[in-house]
């Protein structure tokens, strides 16, 4: 068994480029969907959740208080393409697709080109329903950046077994 393996932390991977949080705070590749947070444009205090699936690409965006995205209709909205591009910032384009299961035709994937391949989809209600878990796992994070730095444990983490020592 490795060193990794009998350790209590997850391995954190680097993104793939350094981006900007300010128009997509939140991105992950979960639950078999592309999902996130993201910034809105005209209203500092709005955010939209928006997810893309994997395979289908059946896609939603609402905001935060799930009222629908005026923009998500009949076609990836602004929120969506934003939510690529900081995917392929973050994972790095390859990782991406294969993740959603886009095959962007030859040559080198790129944000552009998964997003043309997915194009066409409608969106999906059941999606929509993720929205929730979604923001509330961004709001979780957002808690841990207000926390003071120390290196003593988290109460929430405190699942995690105890070590042996061995004398």
């Amino acid at each position: 068994m490795s060193d990794f393996e009998r350790s209590s932390t997850a391995r954190v991977i680097p993104p793939a480029r350094p981006r900007k949080l300010a128009k997509v705070p939140f991105v992950e590749l979960a639950d078999g969907r592309l999902q996130g947070v993201v910034s809105s444009g005209s209203d500092i205090g709005r955010v939209y959740v928006s997810s893309v699936a994997a395979g289908t690409y059946a896609y939603a965006c609402s905001t935060n208080n799930n009222r629908p995205c005026g923009g998500a209709r009949g076609g990836f909205c602004n929120h969506i393409g934003a939510l690529i591009n900081e995917s392929v910032l973050q994972y790095g384009a390859e990782r991406v697709a294969r993740y959603l299961r886009v095959d962007a035709g030859d040559g080198e994937a790129t944000a552009q080109s998964l997003t043309m391949a997915m194009s066409g989809t409608r969106p999906s209600p059941a999606d929509s329903k993720a929205a929730a878990s979604v923001f509330s796992r961004f709001l979780r994070h957002l808690a841990y950046l207000e926390l003071a730095p120390t290196t003593g444990p988290l109460p929430e983490m405190q699942w995690f077994p105890p070590t042996r020592t061995v004398a």
